[in-house]
């Protein structure tokens, strides 16, 4: 198990376990906060909400997951989580592929000025 522990402008993301071909994450998203809409290259995610409400951006597609409830995003699709709520939004993303490091990240589109940039 990695540990590793980022903050973001969004929120922040923990690693929980990882090995080939996987990593688990736990993703906090601030109330009014939303991750860059991105796409990934070599993996695929599954987003399952624990607290709050996610409003997911898949392709364009817009849909809101409640506690309980998950969504997949396909190798490929570009994707954002927001959090349109008042309380801390919490989230466990299962990912899937070949490679599953942070540099596997090509942002359209970012609140934060990270626009266009591999991460």
């Amino acid at each position: 198990m990695s540990g590793d522990h980022v903050t973001r402008p969004w929120g922040a993301w923990a690693v929980l376990d990882e090995g080939p071909g996987y990593k688990v994450k736990r993703i906090t998203v601030h109330p009014e906060h939303r991750l860059s809409y991105q796409t990934h290259a070599h993996r695929a995610e599954h987003w399952t909400v624990v607290s709050g409400r996610a409003t997911c951006v898949i392709d364009g597609s817009t849909l809101v997951v409640r506690p309980g409830e998950s969504v997949r995003v396909d190798i490929g699709q570009a994707h954002r989580i927001a959090n349109d709520g008042e309380e801390l939004l919490v989230l466990i993303e299962v990912q899937l592929g070949a490679y599953c490091e942070e540099d596997d990240i090509c942002r359209l589109h970012d609140d934060y000025g990270r626009d266009a940039v591999p991460q």
